[in-house]
């Protein structure tokens, strides 16, 4: 299947078909240079089949985890292309998780003003969401995503076999940010979520709901002015949590927990059952004060503030300008 996605940023496909890793050499430009990033939690098989599809590439293997996110390994991997001669014609091609695209989407957003970038996302979080829509970025001094760009991949290319190799908490992960875009934009995707018997049966139709959803909205407002905010639900809290737990917990839990405070107790029963089914946490153990700390560095942060998401009613949701003690009482009671 092929989705395309067309921006006022570019225009691009999504290509999601089991197998796609074995058949990269269909997707993939032959010519020219290209740095493949990955890291030491992907299976070596996937970077060497993008290797492979590409004569002239050159692995890189960083860390596995969030803290490898940061300006430090952003400045080695564009001094790899520097030392390697690459120019404008070369591209770098990102192999694994939202950590690696970030990371290599930023990296090719700003050498040499912008180079080609190619995403193989790996882990189900960056399947249904983070590699699609053009957000590249790195943390900095514990805050996540400060630093980055709005830069759209050429292609994305999606194989869910390779899920297979995921431990069922990285998958409970990454189904937190689809249950995420349905609770907002579509009731249907949501009670299949409730009603599923067998994940393995329906996942895939997770996932193409989640690409149809984010698609839509990114197409609307590219660079987050407006209806891109509804794909930060959970996210006002849950970076802060994540960034309180300094890797403790993975994104998606972060996110499922910072989902129930801005719900209504209608749809913040819904979504907790959700929740629990797939394993996911409902409730973070940090203090108050020290997630509000780090909301006020948030980049959503205006005027002592936050532009918050909320759901009164599963598929719909509402923009809502909070304060930082009225976010405390949610996350309170």
């Amino acid at each position: 299947m092929i989705l395309p996605v067309k921006t006022s940023l570019g225009e691009y496909d999504i290509v999601l078909e089991r197998g796609a890793l074995n058949r990269l050499s269909e997707y993939l430009p032959n010519t020219g240079k290209a740095l493949i990033v990955t890291d030491d939690g992907v299976p070596g098989e996937y970077a060497r089949a993008a290797a492979a599809a590409c004569p002239g590439s050159e692995v890189v293997t960083l860390p596995q985890g969030e803290q490898t996110k940061c300006l430090e390994d952003h400045r080695w991997l564009l001094y790899r292309m520097l030392e390697a001669g690459f120019t404008r014609s070369d591209r770098v091609i990102a192999v694994g998780g939202g950590v690696m695209g970030d990371l290599a989407g930023f990296a090719a957003a700003v050498y040499m003003r912008g180079i080609d970038f190619y995403n193989i996302p790996t882990t189900l979080l960056s399947q249904v969401d983070s590699s699609i829509g053009g957000k590249v970025a790195v943390d900095m001094d514990g805050v996540k995503n400060v630093v980055g760009a709005f830069y759209p991949p050429k292609k994305v290319v999606i194989d869910p076999d390779a899920l297979n190799t995921l431990s069922a908490r990285q998958v409970s992960a990454g189904l937190a940010e689809s249950i995420k875009m349905a609770a907002t934009c579509d009731q249907a995707l949501f009670s299949k979520f409730e009603e599923s018997k067998h994940l393995s049966n329906d996942l895939d139709a997770f996932i193409e709901g989640s690409l149809r959803i984010k698609r839509s909205v990114v197409e609307q407002d590219p660079t987050e002015k407006g209806l891109r905010r509804v794909l930060n639900f959970g996210h006002t809290i849950g970076h802060a949590i994540e960034s309180a737990m300094e890797g403790e917990w993975l994104h998606g839990e972060c996110v499922a927990a910072g989902m129930l405070p801005m719900c209504s107790p209608n749809a913040r029963a819904r979504i907790r059952r959700v929740l629990e089914k797939y394993s996911l946490p409902t409730k973070a153990d940090v203090p108050v004060e020290k997630l509000i700390a780090f909301m006020g560095h948030d980049k959503k942060a205006t005027g002592g503030g936050v532009v918050a998401v909320c759901v009164d009613e599963i598929g719909s949701f509402e923009f809502k300008k909070l304060s930082l003690s009225e976010i405390a009482e949610r996350i309170k009671t």
